[in-house]
């Protein structure tokens, strides 16, 4: 798994690459540490290169939303592939969640 942070004027953009799944949960929440510290930004999650994500992929993503609530910042989660859509559709995501098409 690979996290690469893009930071722009008013938006941070993680760009997550490969399979978020338990065994790299703790390292891929460490990576996203600067998203939560200026949450008060327009914080992207780039799911283009995302192949999967658990449980505990799914609570990193809780964690940033309510950073990003805290500090009045707003959360798009972008370009997500129809597995990981099916798992949001499942667990209520869709509607916690901007989801974006590029």
């Amino acid at each position: 798994m690979e996290v690469k942070i893009i930071e722009n004027e008013n938006v941070m953009t993680a760009q997550l690459i490969g399979r978020l799944d338990t065994s790299v949960s703790q390292e891929v929440a460490t990576a996203l540490q600067p998203l939560l510290d200026k949450a008060d930004k327009t914080l992207v999650l780039d799911c283009k290169n995302l192949e999967y994500i658990s449980s505990s992929g799914l609570r990193i993503f809780l964690t940033v939303r309510k950073a990003a609530a805290a500090k009045g910042g707003k959360v798009i989660v972008r370009d997500i592939n129809n597995e990981i859509r099916q798992v949001f559709m499942m667990t209520g995501f869709l509607n916690l969640f901007e989801i974006q098409e590029s």
